[in-house]
């Protein structure tokens, strides 16, 4: 490089050469005499009319509104609310349930385990109710958040059907009729 006289100021650096610490500290201390830069110029960064990389979002309005999760979330929602409202009043009348689903499992008796299929049958019906509000709860509160929430109802229902499923096969695994049927 040439050498340069004390009194010519060193040119600014082009973008890709590097300016010694002390040439930085100078620039740090006395800006340019022209138009104020709103971004430093610095070693290995773009050159100053180089918008600045975007940061992301830390506050929940910078979000985005995602609204195909949203749709999907809420239609997930609706159908699992329809799942509930058929299947409760079902599982009320546990009786009836249990002769529907031996005659669809091929079982050619009748279910006698009452009580404890009236007990079990309710809970489970409650179970329903509670996870599909537990989840909606959830799902609202995420959605709100700008969150991704699709999966909240998808795991919401897995976790109460499987809950629901143990009620359900304590009273079914009760009945003498059904123990023989699957013992053969």
């Amino acid at each position: 490089m040439p050498e340069q006289s004390a009194e010519a100021p060193r040119p600014r650096p082009q973008y890709g050469e590097y300016a010694t610490p002390e040439e930085q500290r100078a620039r740090i201390q006395s800006p340019s005499a022209g138009a104020p830069h709103p971004h430093p110029v610095l070693p290995h960064t773009a050159p100053s009319h180089m918008p600045p990389p975007t940061v992301p979002a830390t506050t929940a309005a910078a979000r985005p509104t995602r609204t195909a999760d949203r749709v999907i979330t809420f239609a997930l929602l609706v159908y699992g609310l329809v799942t509930v409202l058929s299947a409760v009043p079902q599982l009320w009348d546990f009786t009836g349930f249990a002769q529907t689903w031996m005659r669809v499992a091929g079982i050619d008796a009748t279910f006698t385990n009452t009580a404890q299929g009236d007990l079990w049958g309710r809970v489970a019906a409650l179970v329903f109710i509670g996870g599909w509000l537990l989840t909606a709860v959830l799902s609202w509160l995420s959605v709100r958040a700008r969150r991704l929430s699709w999966w909240i109802p998808l795991v919401g229902a897995i976790v109460t059907f499987i809950v629901a499923t143990v009620c359900l096969t304590v009273p079914l695994l009760g009945d003498p009729a059904i123990v023989s049927h699957f013992a053969r």
